[in-house]
């Protein structure tokens, strides 16, 4: 099944995803010649903003309904997102589409694995990479995602560079809620993603004007120049 970004999917994608997502600093490669396997990393994220937002949509024909439910994920509330989730979900459908957005600087292959509990691991594939961020998804049945609702933790699992499994562990007490809950208003989420968008242009004005007020350093002395002879 393939569920089309729709205008209304798309404003929520940009409201979360706004910005490139920050990788995970990985170990140093260990000396040439080192027998050891690069050691595995667990990453314990935190919600980024409030709730899971779910925004929906008719689809073209009018007939059924398209829901995204999405939430973006970091390592500190002061540091940029880490990792991004969506649940893509038509009316009627059986399969939904788990949506990632994960950094770059991972290995495309062999993709992504989401391990819920009490489930066996379900592998995802990488779509495009752009932006500083891969985006990647992997289809779920009704019975994965009723597992998934009722799961505190989610982990997605990846590889780096130098072949260590990555880990991210992502936070869904209050994913069920929201799954089933009403959608919100897209008036909402342009207000949102405006807001967003004016403390970005804010906070770069404050920087450029700390700059600017910041005394410029004295040009060095040129050398005397010699007598001609």
């Amino acid at each position: 099944m393939k569920i089309r970004l729709t205008r209304l999917g798309a404003l929520a994608l940009a409201t979360v995803f706004g910005a490139s997502l920050a990788l995970a600093q990985a170990p140093k490669s260990p000396p040439a010649g080192a027998a050891a396997a690069p050691q595995p990393i667990k990453l314990d994220l935190i919600p980024l903003q409030a709730p899971w937002t779910k925004v929906c949509q008719k689809d073209p024909s009018g007939a059924k309904e398209f829901c995204r439910t999405i939430r973006a994920f970091g390592q500190a509330a002061d540091q940029p997102p880490t990792l991004a989730m969506a649940i893509d979900a038509l009316s009627g459908e059986e399969k939904k589409i788990v949506r990632m957005q994960l950094p770059e600087g991972l290995l495309l292959r062999p993709g992504f694995r989401l391990v819920m509990e009490k489930a066996d691991p379900v592998d995802g594939r990488y779509s495009i990479c752009a932006g500083g961020s891969c985006f990647a998804e992997a289809e779920i049945n009704n019975a994965q995602l009723n597992l998934l609702k009722k799961a505190q933790i989610a982990s997605i699992v990846v590889r780096n560079q130098i072949g260590a499994e990555v880990t991210f562990n992502v936070p869904m007490h209050d994913f069920a809620a929201a799954l089933d809950g009403p959608a919100v208003d897209p008036k909402k989420i342009e207000e949102q993603n405006k807001a967003l968008q004016d403390q970005l242009e804010k906070k770069a004005k404050e920087q450029r004007e700390q700059i600017e007020k910041q005394p410029t350093a004295p040009a060095p002395a040129s050398p005397a120049a010699k007598p001609a002879k």
